[in-house]
């Protein structure tokens, strides 16, 4: 499973999206790619939003990542993807399992001085998650 963040440059999803799709093939798997959301339906975070905001921005983040897949998978056809929603190293550990991923695929940033060696979502998930965890620097 990747974990793809559409705020990125393409270039870097690009990469990700490459690298993902060679593991899964080598291993003979699918590959499901998990773009993640916040959550809106906290009263305090959605009154600031207009009614119907949560479920546009939802289909937006779809076509999104369906757009991010199909210009830069080699097998676009071949990938999974899901749009989730709520807090990003939750989602991504609750979709490997719910999913039944052997391996999640993450990128993590360079590090500030701060961050130690990973970025604060890509730390989480390599120290929660059940999987093994594979991390692309950005």
């Amino acid at each position: 499973m990747l974990a793809l963040d559409l705020g990125e440059s393409s270039g870097s999803n690009k990469n990700a999206i490459n690298i993902a799709e060679n593991l899964a093939k080598n291993d003979g798997a699918t590959l499901h790619v998990v773009t993640i959301i916040p959550n809106f339906s906290m009263p305090i975070v959605g009154s600031y939003f207009p009614e119907g905001f949560e479920e546009k921005h939802f289909a937006h983040a779809k076509e999104e990542l369906k757009k991010q897949v199909f210009e830069d998978a080699k097998d676009p056809e071949s990938i999974v993807r899901h749009v989730v929603q709520g807090s990003i190293y939750q989602e991504i550990i609750r979709s490997a399992d719910k999913l039944d991923c052997s391996l999640i695929i993450i990128e993590a940033h360079r590090p500030d001085l701060k961050d130690y060696l990973l970025g604060p979502n890509a730390a989480r998930v390599v120290r929660h998650a059940k999987q093994s965890v594979y991390v692309i620097r950005t």
